[in-house]
């Protein structure tokens, strides 16, 4: 009797136990559903609250654009009536722009409800990360300063890089360099690369010094080509007389006696009158009856030697 009714009992603690365990499910999903319908009744006032603030931000980065463009073109023209360096005016002009379109988008990023003290936090413990990813653009970066204060060149020089490239250097902006080749192709250069390279710069002197190598007979009168060649400088009116002009005996080379014209000009007039001279040199030697041999090469033959080869093909 007693096994019996510890069995019923136990039965209905079991039940009861069911019981609230439903009663409790049943409460939870009432408590989700209320959940889901407040956040559905929030859901319009939270979108009109990102919608406005997403056009507030576009407004600010379209001004702040506009705001960045006339301090650009304030610095830009600051700078020119200093008569500033047309690189450096380049170049400092790409560095504040960029400047400025990163603190713009910072405060437009803290508008959004971002902390300004966590983000700059953020930026600090990936400052290792982001440099080894940027490490190319920060060394581009730290070579456009230094040939911003050391100035090895400028804008309108004609230079030849270390890796091979030369031309007329047209831009020098933050992070690279524009050259102009003499085809009127465009060359960009890292300024990284132009930094630590070595460099030659053809414009860096007022003057530039032309060599020319004629080659003349060996038959030739060597004091009458000279005075010809000689008159030639004399007359071009692009050859500075102050400097010096000298024609020489370079070298004995195999069909010809080959002189060495040298003379100096203005650098920007440097190759038009390295081309004008040697064609008025061609045309003066030609009038002269000085004859500017080609190579050439002279065959022997054995008579013994060709006697004995068509006794064998007889044969």
């Amino acid at each position: 009797m007693v096994g019996y009714v510890n069995s019923q009992f136990r039965l209905a603690l079991g039940v009861f136990d069911t019981a609230l365990s439903e009663i409790e499910a049943m409460a939870g999903e009432e408590i989700n559903v209320g959940m889901i319908e407040s956040y559905l009744q929030r859901l319009p006032e939270t979108a009109l609250r990102l919608g406005i603030r997403i056009v507030l931000a576009l407004v600010a980065f379209v001004i702040g654009a506009q705001f960045i463009k006339f301090v650009c073109r304030v610095l830009k023209k600051s700078l020119e009536r200093g008569n500033a360096d047309i690189g450096v005016v380049q170049f400092l002009s790409s560095f504040v722009k960029i400047a400025l379109y990163v603190i713009l988008v910072f405060f437009i990023a803290t508008g959004f409800g971002l902390d300004a003290a966590s983000v700059v936090a953020l930026l600090g413990s990936a400052g290792v990360a982001i440099g080894l990813a940027v490490q190319g653009s920060l060394s581009n970066l730290a070579g456009g300063v230094l040939i911003l204060l050391l100035r090895p060149f400028k804008v309108g020089d004609y230079i030849i890089a270390g890796n091979g490239n030369e031309g007329t250097v047209t831009e020098m902006q933050i992070f690279y360099t524009k050259l102009v080749t003499a085809d009127n192709r465009m060359v960009i250069i890292p300024n990284g690369d132009l930094s630590n390279s070595s460099m030659i710069n053809a414009s860096a002197m007022p003057t530039r010094r032309i060599d020319i190598p004629v080659g003349i007979s060996y038959d030739a009168d060597i004091k009458q080509a000279r005075e010809i060649i000689m008159k030639v400088l004399n007359d071009d009116e692009k050859v500075l007389d102050n400097e010096d002009k000298r024609v020489f005996v370079d070298s004995l080379g195999e069909s010809a006696v080959v002189l060495g014209v040298r003379c100096y000009a203005e650098s920007e007039y440097f190759w038009e009158t390295k081309w004008r001279l040697t064609e008025n040199v061609k045309y003066a030697l030609d009038d002269a009856g000085i004859a500017i041999p080609y190579n050439q090469l002279d065959v022997h033959l054995n008579p013994v030697s060709l006697d004995a080869d068509r006794s064998t093909m007889g044969r």
